[in-house]
């Protein structure tokens, strides 16, 4: 039987990585950690998931340090700890409309909107109902973040 973080996320999947598989890095996340990915999984994942009604693709989840540092993350990285997922649509809905699926509907610390006119891709983070910031960026050219403003979207959305 294949381990699951959750219904739709394997352990392969949310640890997974081609750069720690090319380069001989170790990605083993450790029990706190499984529990941090099995709550971002339930709180943010899922509902989501079920939203969309097909399936999203989990570019990133857990990253030990050593990953982390040979990609040149940061070194807060929510990926760290488990607390974060980079996700891409696989059909049914947009990347776009799922940015705006998750502000209107699901408690997250950060949604980061990655490149382009709509998203590239999604990453967002859940650390606990009292520790979320619900914090919406925007990256844009050279690595610069722009914070968005969720009442401003939410009217204009």
């Amino acid at each position: 039987m294949t381990k699951k973080i959750s219904k739709f996320i394997s352990f392969k999947e949310a640890t997974h990585s081609n750069y720690a598989k090319e380069n001989s890095i170790s990605n083993k996340p450790k029990a706190e950690h499984i529990t941090n990915m099995e709550l971002l999984a339930e709180k943010v994942f899922e509902p989501l998931r079920e939203w969309v009604a097909h399936p999203i693709k989990v570019n990133s989840m857990f990253r030990s340090k050593e990953l982390n540092t040979a990609l040149r993350g940061s070194y807060t990285s929510s990926h760290l700890k488990g607390q974060a997922v980079d996700i891409t649509s696989l059909g049914g809905k947009t990347n776009l409309e799922m940015f705006y699926y998750i502000i209107k509907n699901l408690e997250f610390d950060q949604l980061i909107w990655e490149y382009g006119e709509e998203p590239k891709w999604l990453h967002v983070s859940y650390n606990s109902e009292k520790e979320n910031r619900n914090q919406i960026l925007k990256v844009l050219r050279g690595s610069k973040y722009m914070i968005l403003d969720k009442n401003k979207i939410c009217k204009n959305s």
